[in-house]
Order: structure tokens, then sequence, then C-alpha cells
């Protein structure tokens, strides 16, 4: 997983822009959180997600320094989200981050629900939602007091999320919806708590969003719906929308899959590898020439016997000069 992780992080790693802008603020931007944040396709791929067209936007208008989603994964949940914004190398991306989006919540909640796609069914256990909502409220707390200390400078952005079955037959989605506004009125709630501002996405998706999320066995939006998740943002960062991104501007397709990712990764950490072992083959090379010169300089050095005997020299010959200046 790490490995897959690592290398979602560097589809989009680094985007640089030189644009000249009348903005102030250049963003070090970090997307941290789920499959959503990640990117990834109604196809199990990773292409173009919302924080992707975020930093595209910031780009043009010469709001962005850097920007990775190196912290998003797929599939994550809060307790991996938080676990994630702990470690030890999200630390300098987060000490230096400026602007952080948050995707997480939905794993928690989703993976509880049954889905029969060709019946257009949805159940769930209302026991179970329920604890795992409260589990979401306990682990956002967590999360955003600890971005709070980790990430000192950067804007917080907790996303929202959308109802992700609109292919279900329309009786079937009133209890899944009803969770999924649970599930958004916590994030708002702990968002405002903790000075984050809150992104509604769930308004410019409905009920009814086929046009979106068009694969009826996934829950993951197209380009166009991950324009929607990214234009809400963009709203509230700006407090208007003249950054908002029309479907013109929209990139052109370059998804990877997964196994694509993971063949790029161990190509990566084999070269990184060998940069080690290369490293420690000059450090040992570096190392011997030491001890060839410690060893010269001990051969070259003269032994405690002669210095004696050199100093007695130089004694006896000074006092002969003491001597003949008396007589």
């Amino acid at each position: 997983m790490k490995r897959l992780l690592s290398l979602i992080g560097t589809v989009v790693l680094t985007m640089v822009f030189g644009v000249s802008s009348a903005f102030a603020q250049s963003e070090n931007y970090l997307s941290i959180g789920d499959s959503l944040a990640a990117g990834q396709t109604p196809y199990r791929q990773i292409d173009t997600g919302y924080s992707d067209l975020i930093a595209m936007r910031l780009g043009m208008t010469g709001q962005l320094s850097f920007y990775t989603k190196e912290l998003a994964f797929p599939g994550f949940t809060t307790a991996d989200v938080l676990k994630r914004v702990k470690s030890e190398e999200a630390s300098d991306l987060l000490a230096n981050a400026t602007l952080i989006t948050v995707s997480a919540g939905a794993n928690d909640l989703l993976r509880l629900v049954q889905v029969n796609p060709t019946a257009g069914t949805l159940a769930f256990s209302q026991l179970q939602t329920d604890y795992a909502l409260n589990i979401v409220r306990k682990n956002m707390v967590e999360i955003l007091e600890e971005l709070k200390v980790r990430a000192p400078k950067a804007k917080i952005f907790v996303m929202g999320y959308y109802f992700a079955y609109p292919n279900v037959h329309a009786t079937q989605k009133e209890g899944t919806n009803a969770q999924l506004i649970k599930l958004n009125t916590i994030l708002q709630q702990q968002a405002e708590h903790a000075g984050a501002t809150y992104v509604n996405v769930y308004d410019a998706f409905g009920l009814n969003a086929t046009n979106l999320l068009p694969n009826i066995s996934d829950v993951h939006p197209n380009f166009e719906g991950y324009r929607q998740m990214a234009n809400a943002f963009l709203h509230e960062y700006s407090g208007s929308n003249t950054l908002a991104i029309s479907s013109s501007e929209l990139p052109k397709p370059n998804p990877i899959s997964f196994e694509q990712i993971l063949e790029q990764q161990e190509k990566a950490e084999q070269k990184q590898e060998k940069e080690k072992e290369q490293e420690k083959e000059k450090e040992q090379e570096k190392e011997k020439e030491q001890e060839k010169e410690q060893e010269k300089e001990e051969k070259e050095k003269p032994s405690p016997a002669a210095s004696i005997i050199q100093g007695l020299t130089g004694y006896a010959a000074f006092m002969e000069k003491v001597r003949a200046i008396r007589s």
C-alpha cells in the first residue's frame, strides 16, 4: 500500500507555474484523504481529480508554488487519514503547507452499504452506520487538531460528499441519503469547530447525477463531477465564482492503472536502492582512503623512544652551547 500511495503522489506530484498574478498568496497545496483526494476514476484508475483541477486553476492565476496528493490514497478511512497525518514522512509537507483539502469519512460509512447495482437496491444496518458516524466524528476532531499543530500556516478545507448511488430505484435512496446527510453534518460541524472551512459538494450532485457518476458499479465521479467539486472549493476559497473552471478547460483524460502505478513505483524504488548502494560504496571507499592515510602517518611518525632520544640529543647540544658561553 505504501508503494501505491507514494506514486499516487507522483502522478501529479509537483506543479510549479510561472504565471504573473495580482494575488499576493502563493500556495503550497496538499490534498489529503481518500480516493476522491487521489483522483480515482469510475474505472479503477488514477487521473485528474478535484485537487488536480484546483491546482490547475491556482497555477493559472499564479497562486501556486507547490502541489502534491502524496498524502491521499484510495480506500482511506478517517483512521487511515489520521495515521497518515501523524506519520513522519508527512511532517515536512505539512510544516510547509499553506493550503490543505481533506476528504475523509465516506469510506467509514459507504463500506457498510450493500449495493446491488443490477437490481438497483441498497441496504445497511442502522446500528453499524451510527457507530461508524461516531467514529468519523471522533477521528475528524483529532485529524483537525493534528493539522493545526503540524500545519500551522495552512488554511484547511474539509470536503463534503455527494450522494453516490444515483442509479438505484428512487425508493431505495432515502435511507442511505439520510446517512450521507448525517456524515456531511458531522464534517461541517467539526470543520467549523476547528476553524476550518467546510465545502458543500452535495448540492452540485443531488440524488440523480447519473451524468456525473457514469459507472453504476462505482461511486467515483467523472471529470465533470470532479469539476463540480473543484468549483465548490474555489467558490469557498475566493468568495466568488471568479476562479470557476469551465467544462472546456478540463484536461484530456490520461489515466494510469493501479498496476502501472505499482510497476513505476517498483522501478523508482529499485533506482533509489541502487543509488543508496552506490552512496554506501563511496563511503566505504572514503573510509579505506582515510585508513590508508592514518597508516601512512603512523609509519612516518617517530616512535616514543625515538622522540625521547631526539629530545635528549637536543638537550645535550643545548648544554654544550651553554658551557661554551660560560667558559
